[in-house]
This record gives C-alpha cells, sequence and structure tokens, in this order.
C-alpha cells in the first residue's frame, strides 16, 4: 500500500498548498490513502466545516487533530457528523470529549486503515497516558488481523515523547509521525521491527514566518515578553511537507519512506516512483 501523511496545515496559505500540491501527488505517487494533520486549517486555530471540506476535496481521506481540536466551537458538533475526522483519543473519561480517537477506515480497493491520534504530555495541555490510549487501539484492530495499515499522529512538543512512541509500536504499525512543532525533522526511517517513523512530519504554510505565523508577533513576545495581539498564519507559498511509505501487503509494516516537500521556500523533496 502507498500512504502519505502531510503535518499540519496553517490557514488558507497551507490549504491553498494542499490545493496546488495534493491531487498531482496522489496521482504521480498512486497514493492510496491519505491523512493531513488539519489542527491548525482554521485561521492557524482550530477546524471548521468549510476548512475541512478544502481538504477534503484537495484529496485528504482522514483528517487529525491535536491540542487546538475545539477552538472553533462549530468543531464539537461538525466531528460527530463526520467520521473521518479524528481527535486525540487521550482525553480523560471525564471530558466526554465528542468524536472518536481511532478508527479503521476502508480504500476505495478495500482494505483497511487505522489511523490513531493522540496528545502528548511533556510540556502539553495534562492529557491521559497517550501510551496507554494506543496500546488500547492497537489492541482493538491489531497490524495484519483487522488493519492492512495502521497510522499513528503523535501530536506532541517533545521530541523525546514522540521517538519513545515509535518504539512503542514499532512492528505494531505502519507509521508512526510527529506533528505540532511545524517544522519537517530529517530523520525519516524504518525502525527495527518494521515501522516508518519521522519525528515532525512539518507544517504545511509558508516558511518566511515563525511556525507558520507572521514573524512580527512571535519577535515583539520574545524581544519584550509583550503581547501585542493574536498570532496570524502568514500569507504566501506554503512548502506542503510531510512523508511519503509503501508497505508490505502481506506484513503492513513499511518497506520504504522518504520525506515530502513541495511547493514554497524549502528545498523541495518528491519521492519517485
Amino acid at each position: 500500500m502507498r500512504l502519505a501523511f502531510f503535518g499540519d496545515v496553517i490557514g488558507k496559505s497551507g490549504r491553498d498548498g494542499l490545493s496546488d500540491h495534493l491531487p498531482g501527488l496522489k496521482r504521480d505517487l498512486k497514493l492510496d490513502f491519505v491523512v493531513v494533520n488539519a489542527e491548525n486549517a482554521a485561521g492557524g486555530f482550530g477546524i471548521t466545516e468549510n476548512t475541512a471540506r478544502e481538504i477534503f476535496a484537495a484529496g485528504a481521506d482522514v483528517l487529525t487533530l491535536g491540542n487546538h481540536s475545539w477552538d472553533q466551537r462549530e468543531a464539537l458538533t461538525y466531528i460527530v457528523r463526520e467520521p473521518r475526522l479524528i481527535r486525540p483519543a487521550n482525553y480523560p473519561p471525564l471530558m466526554d470529549a465528542p468524536g472518536r480517537g481511532a478508527d479503521v477506515f476502508t480504500t476505495s480497493d478495500g482494505r483497511r486503515v487505522l489511523v490513531i491520534n493522540v496528545l502528548g504530555r511533556v510540556h502539553m495541555d495534562p492529557m491521559d497516558d497517550p501510551f496507554s490510549a494506543v496500546e488500547r487501539e492497537l489492541e482493538a484492530a491489531p497490524l495484519g488481523v483487522v488493519a492492512d495499515a495502521v497510522i499513528v499522529d503523535m501530536h506532541c512538543e517533545a521530541t523525546s515523547e514522540k521517538m519513545a512512541m515509535g518504539h512503542f509500536c514499532d512492528g505494531r504499525a505502519s507509521l508512526v509521525i510527529g506533528t505540532h512543532t511545524h517544522v519537517p525533522t530529517a530523520d525519516a526511517q524504518i525502525l527495527p521491527g518494521g515501522t516508518a517513523y519521522q519525528t515532525d512530519a512539518g507544517g504545511c504554510c509558508n516558511y518566511d514566518s515563525v511556525i507558520g505565523n507572521d514573524k512580527e508577533e512571535p519577535l515583539r513576545r520574545f524581544t519584550t515578553r509583550l503581547s501585542g495581539g493574536r498570532y496570524q498564519p502568514a500569507s504566501g507559498p506554503a512548502t506542503v511537507c510531510g512523508v511519503y511509505v509503501e508497505t508490505d501487503d502481506r506484513t503492513g509494516l513499511a518497506t520504504r519512506v522518504e520525506p515530502i516537500r513541495i511547493g514554497g521556500r524549502l528545498s523541495q523533496a518528491v519521492p519517485v516512483l
């Protein structure tokens, strides 16, 4: 199976970048399934039905979220109506968060893909244990038994926690991919047990920015410790960042993993079949 995952879509620049580049990538890479982290899609904070529809129209099969899941209030009801929208699985039970933290999706040719989204806990909001949440979902739909592929989106601040999740899932997932820090890392690899891994997919955003935001406000806060207003997504051409994975049809484990960077300012990287 050929899979792709794209990192945090930030505002209109990121959405436009996906609309420009994802249809061609799906065609040229013969992608069977595409997941996009979209928790910053609506003005840099959260997601709305309209912004989700834009990303689905560009070619995404499933959208994952993160710590900004509920920044747009309509997401609380939209996620109940849209099964292709996945929020973190490790919300505490007492929160009674709407929607699903994991689900199995069926490709056009009948293969099944388990998508799991969790939030890290290091330097993040207090959440339940992401490792226990992932363990629960892997046991419910094991790779090679229920699922033909498994994708884990670890939305997390600390690189160490992301890497730990990769090794925790090694041999039981097709891909463990980090999101949240909006900068693509250079460590795409297949772990010893056969799981593809990259610490951060990067953001789909204009990189003449501070992690996708206009530079002025972050610089003001860093240099003066004073807030001058709300962060705003940077406009301008986006670099669409993600990762490409090929899996063994028999085991669901990865046989190939490569970064994707297309458009915008960053060095370009597009796999060649």
